[in-house]
């Protein structure tokens, strides 16, 4: 069995949607459905069982799981950067990975897991996922910072080398609609355009970036799970490596692509950024690819005008939006 925790969410619900089209499905949900609509991931899915996120930490730490575990890909987490509950994020992001790697380590099951983007802080520090580096970052929000312990708690426990962990950095595509005000700026554009006709971005407070051009790298829901299916497939490489394109692109551009996509005219207006955010914000990030390319990894991330294409004219406008 492949356990995938965070199985209805965004991304992990996309892997699963991988492994069903690689032949699998030979897997377990773990997740906590609750009240949201993340449940609507799971309709098209094909899996053998489905646990919630308390039962299956308390088989792991009583160590009664009851079926044979081949590999864990560990997606579950409070992904939300405004969280303030730090202790709530301690509890599910931290503690819980831990428990959960400890576990398959010990039993010599593979194990990949969700690092993030956000552990970069303000990126004065850079983007680079050489080790060295890793240990020095300085994230800027608490669901960063949830992120940075546990990639610490991968090098202190020496783990490094058997463990893959992927810092996601802007990832966008089918089955995050149940995200609310942490959806991509895709998504929230393309209901702006169909509601408006325009798209509100928010102003720069930065003299050295103009109002549009703050800068992410944006990376497509597929082409992650390729990466994930990629090391799933090839046990011995292990260590903490960046997911994204390697090339930033500006909010603009991003926005500029939903447009082309429904095929209406460019029409943005620029709007104050909240002052609550105003520290935390990123005005550049750009994965350094070069320690996943090194390594061999064969996927070849597809252009931001070719990936919001296929989103918006596949998903967004279908009647079928899931993957």
């Amino acid at each position: 069995m492949i356990v995938v925790t965070g199985g209805a969410g965004f991304i992990g619900s996309a892997i699963v949607w991988k492994l069903n089209m690689e032949g699998h499905d030979d897997i377990i949900i773990v997740d906590n459905l609750g009240t949201s609509d993340k449940w609507k991931n799971l309709v098209p899915r094909r899996y053998a069982g489905y646990f919630h996120k308390n039962q299956f930490i308390e088989m792991i730490r009583n160590d009664t799981v009851p079926f044979d575990v081949t590999a864990v890909i560990h997606m579950g987490a409070c992904s939300s950067t405004t969280e303030r509950n730090a202790d709530y994020l301690m509890d599910n992001n931290y503690r819980y990975s831990c428990s959960v790697a400890e576990w398959a380590v010990k039993k010599d099951i593979r194990f990949i897991y969700a690092s993030s983007a956000a552990t970069y802080g303000d990126g004065t520090l850079g983007f680079s996922d050489d080790d060295t580096v890793t240990t020095t970052l300085y994230p800027i929000n608490m669901y960063g910072y949830s992120k940075q312990l546990f990639d610490l708690w991968i090098f202190r426990m020496g783990l490094a080398d058997r463990v893959a962990g992927l810092k996601f950095f802007n990832v966008f595509g089918p089955n995050e609609y149940h995200k609310s005000d942490m959806r991509s700026v895709v998504h929230k554009s393309f209901e702006q355009i169909r509601d408006t006709g325009k798209v509100r971005l928010f102003k720069s407070h930065r003299q050295d970036f103009q109002d549009g051009e703050q800068m992410r790298d944006f990376v497509y829901v597929k082409d992650c799970v390729d990466v994930v299916w990629w090391f799933l497939r090839n046990n011995g490489i292990n260590g903490i490596f960046n997911l994204g394109t390697g090339r930033a692109r500006t909010w603009k551009d991003l926005v500029s692509a939903v447009f082309t996509a429904m095929e209406r005219e460019r029409n943005i207006e620029f709007i104050d950024m909240p002052e609550s955010i105003r520290d935390q914000y990123q005005y550049f990030t750009e994965a350094n690819m070069g320690k996943l390319m090194s390594r061999g990894c064969p996927v070849v991330f597809r252009s931001l005008e070719e990936t919001v294409s296929d989103y918006v004219g596949n998903y967004l406008l279908s009647s079928r939006p899931h993957l």
